[in-house]
C-alpha cells in the first residue's frame, strides 16, 4: 500500500491538458459579408457559393465559415436555389 502512495509523488503533470478556462483554437474568424457590404450573396454566381461547399457537397458550418448566423442562412438558402435548378451538384460523382 506505502508503495502506491509513493508513485503519485514521480507523477510528471499532464501537458496535453488546457489550462481551465481557455478556449481552444485560432482566432476567431469574421463574416465577409459583414466585414464588406459590396460583397452580394446570389445564388446564380456558382463560383462564389463553391467556398462554402465541402468536396463532398455538404454545406459549410458556421464555425468553419466564419459567417453569422443571418448569412450562414442566407448562403444555406442560395445554395439550395443553386442546386435546385442544377448549377450546384447535389452530391458528388466518383
Amino acid at each position: 500500500m506505502a508503495m502506491m502512495d509513493d508513485d503519485k509523488d514521480f507523477r510528471s503533470p499532464d501537458l496535453n491538458q488546457d489550462a481551465p478556462g481557455r478556449r481552444r483554437g485560432g482566432k476567431k474568424r469574421v463574416c465577409k459579408f459583414c466585414s464588406d457590404k459590396e460583397v452580394q450573396i446570389d445564388y446564380k454566381d456558382p463560383q462564389a457559393l463553391k467556398y462554402f461547399i465541402s468536396e463532398r457537397g455538404k454545406v459549410v458550418p458556421r464555425r468553419i465559415s466564419g459567417n453569422c448566423s443571418l448569412h450562414q442562412r442566407k448562403i444555406t438558402l442560395a445554395i439550395k436555389r443553386a442546386r435546385n435548378i442544377a448549377l450546384l451538384p447535389f452530391t458528388v460523382t466518383n
